[in-house]
């Protein structure tokens, strides 16, 4: 992918499980929802997977073990191995263990996750800032997670102890809605010290770096619903990306993104994976046409004519938005717009 300003969503005359050897996925919001497989996605994957393209299963939940996400993704109709998931803690038990005496102490704030991370690395988990550790790392450790372990994290980092965190979103999405997720506890931990942990999740390089070292992808294709973790980290990677809009992002938010969080494609649910994708046309002078909409940006507002599939009309807004915007983002108003096609 060029580091170029992005200023609309590419077409592809093939079929992006054809045009990619391995498609890096995320989970929450994109295969599954509060622990339910999403609409079209089991069937998506098994048609890509029989197709020869690999699926590889990207997480920044530190939570739980690749082998908890497979028999997971297994039990939704999902055929996975534990070596076809890749979590943020594996991403930054490396990392620590680049940067630590082989063997060395790990105060662990979090879960299970980490714990089987940190020990495939030489690393020994432990509870205390009493252990006498050599780096602290904090992953999502569930709504159950005593607030005294972020006490123990403060006491080990005020000694001086490294910190380290698998990531930095500030929230999940769970069964009953939105909730806090590491970002937030990372935070906890931050206004206490004053201390800056080192982030290994997406959308930072290290995630990325341990992605490809496990897959091998070659023609590597990043599947996310989120702008600022998986579209930035595939922009972040220099490869290509595919948004579906079955998470958190809506189409206001789309409009209004920045280079680094503008996807490659955009498409419904990971349906998009099996087929082309259509091109966007035109210019800003005469307006960008995606199937039978054109879209144009005003002095105040973002413009719609014609009529078609409401993804089409929403492509044509990306590229109408995103080259008003250039390297910043469009402040333009896409309420009216939006509502015609239904976002």
């Amino acid at each position: 992918m060029s580091r170029s300003v992005r200023t609309r969503p590419e077409g592809s005359g093939r079929a992006l499980s054809e045009a990619y050897d391995t498609a890096l996925l995320d989970l929450d919001g994109v295969v599954y929802a509060g622990g339910n497989a999403i609409a079209h996605a089991v069937d998506s994957l098994a048609t890509a997977r029989d197709g020869g393209m690999r699926l590889a299963y990207v997480t920044n939940n530190a939570l739980r073990t690749p082998d908890t996400v497979a028999a997971h993704l297994t039990e939704l109709g999902i055929a996975t191995d534990a070596g076809d998931v890749i979590t943020s803690a594996q991403a930054v038990a490396r990392l620590i263990a680049e940067q630590v005496p082989p063997g060395s102490r790990v105060l662990v704030i979090g879960g299970e996750g980490l714990r089987v991370a940190l020990r495939e690395r030489g690393l020994e988990p432990v509870e205390s800032a009493e252990d006498d550790p050599a780096a602290v790392v904090q992953g999502f450790g569930g709504p159950e997670l005593p607030w005294g372990r972020f006490a123990e994290a403060c006491y080990a980092i005020a000694r001086g102890v490294p910190w380290y965190a698998s990531n930095t979103d500030l929230t999940i999405p769970g069964a009953r809605g939105i909730a806090p997720g590491n970002g937030a506890a990372v935070e906890v931990v931050r206004i206490a010290t004053g201390a800056e942990p080192q982030v290994a999740g997406k959308p930072l390089p290290p995630m990325h770096r341990e992605t490809i070292l496990r897959t091998g992808a070659q023609r590597p294709l990043v599947v996310g619903d989120r702008l600022d973790t998986d579209i930035e980290g595939a922009f972040n990677g220099e490869v290509d990306s595919l948004l579906v809009l079955t998470g958190v992002t809506d189409g206001a938010t789309l409009l209004a993104a920045p280079p680094q969080h503008r996807p490659t494609y955009v498409d419904a649910d990971l349906r998009g994976l099996l087929t082309g994708q259509p091109e966007v046309t035109g210019d800003a002078d005469g307006g960008f046409r995606c199937g039978g909409w054109t879209a144009t940006a005003g002095a105040e507002r973002l413009e719609l004519t014609g009529d078609g599939g409401a993804l089409d009309g929403l492509r044509a807004l990306c590229a109408a938005a995103w080259t008003a915007g250039g390297e910043q983002g469009c402040g333009l108003d896409s309420g009216k717009v939006l509502a015609r096609l239904g976002w």
